[in-house]
């Protein structure tokens, strides 16, 4: 879709996942055994013949660079589209606390330099795999103004998310925030398509009333004047902003019915940065079962239900039950782990017993020793 400029939108990105985006944004939390949480929506777009992204980072991005580079991995890196990220443009530290919108008016050459006519807005913290094409052809046939793609779903959600009401016709008829009580089972998936001049005239316009965030301030402020319609998504979804719901929706992946319909039911797949690692060392004192295990792992202990990534290190008589742990950490011998979060680097001493709930994981810190 050569007419399409890809968003996403890094800036005052609901976040309570506490350690674990203590040094790193959101986006680049590690996800799935070998994955970050940019890597779904970014290959989404990219699947979806979306060849121009910008990236609006705000705080913490440095593991973000590290991980999205040139865009290679996500055949992105090329001369005149590609992958663009765009740092915030910060004058005075008072301005970080300032919303999305003055991001994008700061910005707002690389808009009017984009030749695509229509933007999709999205965040990074939900786990979908969409077809973006078939979102953009909805609201072309519509002669819609704005798109908003939302997920009917009955069970209650762990994560933040805002909600939507539509119509009999599927016009919006509300927003939500993701605070106070609702009875809408319609989740936003905080995915938006419209015309670029529409996005930039909604910029100015917001900007010069003094209200400065896209979703509560330039839509929700607008949704009688403007044709806002829904679109529904039926693949699976992962709210992922909060320790519950990252804990849950990780072990969701454990799950083979979930795993095919996040990986396999759109024939797309999911691109991250490649790491070349050995395959996973099995000793015969190992025990595995219903695991992710990803490369380059040494494994002489018990793991169940449980996902590990990249080079982590399980000692003799180590018990690993429901847990994640992640890229580089070393458990010790005789070591008890059970609904726990490990984060990369963490090192656990012999003998040691760490043990959470599903609700309430054991959470350990980017390089702890324990």
């Amino acid at each position: 879709m050569k007419q399409v400029l890809g968003v996403i939108n890094l800036v005052n990105e609901l976040d309570d996942l506490e350690e674990l985006t203590y040094n790193r944004t959101i986006a680049s939390v590690p996800f799935g055994g070998r994955y970050r949480l940019i890597d779904f929506i970014l290959s989404s777009m990219v699947n979806s013949d979306i060849h121009s992204v910008a990236v609006f980072a705000h705080t913490k991005y440095r593991s973000l660079m590290d991980h999205i580079g040139s865009g290679r991995e996500w055949d992105l890196a090329r001369k005149r589209s590609g992958l663009f990220l765009l740092p915030p443009a910060v004058e005075e530290v008072q301005e970080m606390l300032k919303g999305d919108l003055y991001y994008f008016h700061k910005h707002r050459d690389f808009f009017y330099r984009s030749s695509q006519e229509y933007v999709v807005i999205a965040r990074s913290h939900m786990v979908c795999n969409i077809n973006l094409k078939e979102v953009v052809n909805a609201h072309i046939e519509r002669g819609a103004d704005i798109t908003m793609v939302y997920q009917q779903s009955g069970e209650p959600q762990l994560g933040k998310c805002r909600r939507i009401e539509t119509d009999a016709e599927g016009r919006v008829t509300d927003i939500l925030d993701h605070f106070g009580p609702t009875n809408s089972e319609k989740i936003s998936l905080d995915i938006f398509v419209m015309r670029k001049d529409l996005l930039l005239d909604l910029v100015e316009t917001s900007l010069a009333k003094g209200y400065d965030h896209f979703t509560r301030n330039a839509i929700m402020n607008n949704r009688e004047r403007l044709k806002i319609y829904g679109y529904a998504y039926k693949g699976y979804l992962g709210v992922v902003n909060t320790i519950p719901a990252y804990f849950k929706h990780s072990m969701d992946l454990l799950n083979p019915d979930i795993w095919t319909r996040l990986f396999y039911d759109t024939g797309n797949q999911i691109y991250t940065k490649i790491k070349d690692e050995p395959p996973c060392h099995y000793t015969e004192q190992s025990h595995v079962a219903n695991s992710l295990i990803a490369n380059g792992c040494r494994i002489e202990g018990e793991v169940e239900n449980s996902i590990v990534f990249r080079g982590v290190k399980i000692g003799k008589g180590a018990k690993i039950r429901n847990s994640i742990v992640m890229q580089n950490c070393v458990i010790g011998e005789d070591v008890s782990l059970e609904n726990a979060i490990l984060d990369k680097d963490v090192t656990v001493g012999r003998g040691s017993t760490l043990k959470g709930s599903p609700n309430a994981p054991f959470l350990a810190p980017k390089r702890k020793r324990i």
